[in-house]
């Protein structure tokens, strides 16, 4: 199972590898430059975290690659059987943190499931649409959503962790999409979706904690409160565009390090970086992202089999969608949900998981030859 052709190394993909390798760096440096004190303080350890999280990332990623993915297909259901069973027992004994229970302890080591649930949740999507033949009906559309959706989406929504929910939401709507819906499913759809929309919407704004119900209105509204809850929306949009064309300089940005941008080192890291590199630097950035999306679609194109082609296209869907949710936050085109930006923004177990769907991801492309069955 786990032995290692010298034709997959012939195979490797050099490419998505280099390309996420340089965003993860970029993301070393922007996270030292936005945690950085001033010369008589203790300068923060997490870029030095980070880093180690990266060099554990890609021992996990060549893991992922060396071993055929039809394995997780064929794992798929006790894979996510062990997902679920995990978000249950975050809501149970989770530890609490900035309003929201998602982490679970182990020892001095704190990871947060939710983050490994979004591949193991694709990998269970892509193996049971894989096994249903032609386009989609209502019935299977119905049945797919509420035997593989709504209970994750549900314990996720309970944490809080809107922005995962959200994201479980997207990449499933997008799946069913590009595995094909009968005409008749998806108009059904349209249609029930505006008529429940505000039925929904209620329960959803009544399931809310006030922060995020803050979060909502400033997005509407950022000048309502400009130093309340308007105030994360206001400093990214000042960071981002003190950066002008060229930006100011590798360590020469001021709303980061001097604390004018909140969870400067996560969510809003963009801005951190837009600053400091300005319209040109952040054109760059894109380009990398754009060259991983475009490689993922390329990869699903060339899947030698049904269920790769519906995995590359949901791991490439997961880092579509918490690009342009995290971008369209920093700059309020979008509601803050607390999504990290895949392999910028601090976080351990956000880094891991990201690289584990790349060595995904290149394992169906390494294996996109018939000569590999």
């Amino acid at each position: 199972m786990f032995r290692i052709d010298r034709r997959l190394i012939q195979n490797f993909d050099w490419v998505t590898f280099a390309t996420v390798l340089a965003i993860s760096l970029i993301g070393v440096m922007t996270i030292f430059s936005a945690t950085r004190q001033p010369a008589d303080e203790i300068q923060s350890p997490l870029f030095m975290k980070q880093l180690a999280w990266l060099v554990v990332g890609i021992v996990a990623m060549v893991v992922f690659v060396s071993f055929d993915y039809i394995w997780l297909g064929r794992i798929a259901f006790p894979l996510y059987l062990t997902g679920v069973a995990f978000l249950v027992l975050v809501l149970l004994l989770g530890k609490v943190g900035m309003g929201a229970q998602r982490w679970i302890s182990l020892g001095p080591i704190a990871f947060q499931p939710s983050e490994f649930f979004k591949l193991i949740f694709v990998i269970m999507i892509a193996q049971y649409l894989s096994m249903l033949g032609g386009e989609l009906d209502t019935v299977q559309l119905m049945r797919t959503f509420f035997v593989w959706v709504a209970l994750p989406f549900i314990l996720l929504f309970k944490q809080p962790d809107l922005g995962t929910a959200l994201v479980v939401a997207f990449l499933f709507a997008s799946m069913m999409l590009a595995r094909g819906l009968r005409q008749k499913a998806l108009l059904l759809v349209v249609i029930v979706g505006l008529v429940s929309l505000p039925f929904v919407g209620n329960i959803v704004w009544s399931g809310l904690k006030g922060y995020q119900k803050n979060r909502l209105v400033a997005f509407v509204d950022p000048d309502a409160d400009p130093t309340g809850i308007g105030y994360h929306i206001n400093q990214s949009k000042v960071a981002i565009g003190s950066g002008e064309i060229t930006g100011k300089g590798f360590l020469k940005g001021t709303q980061g390090p001097f604390r004018f941008l909140p969870e400067r080192h996560t969510d809003f890291i963009f801005a951190v970086f837009a600053e400091e590199w300005g319209f040109l630097g952040s054109l760059f950035l894109l380009s990398l992202y754009l060259i991983l999306i475009m490689r993922g679609l390329d990869t699903a194109r060339k899947a030698k089999d049904s269920f790769g082609r519906m995995l590359a296209l949901g791991i490439t869907f997961m880092f579509c969608i918490y690009f342009f949710i995290n971008i369209g936050m920093t700059l309020g085109i979008m509601p803050v949900v607390g999504i990290p930006l895949p392999f910028m923004s601090y976080g351990g177990t956000a880094l891991l998981s990201n690289f584990i769907s790349v060595g995904v991801l290149m394992n169906v492309r390494t294996r996109r030859f018939t000569l590999f069955y």
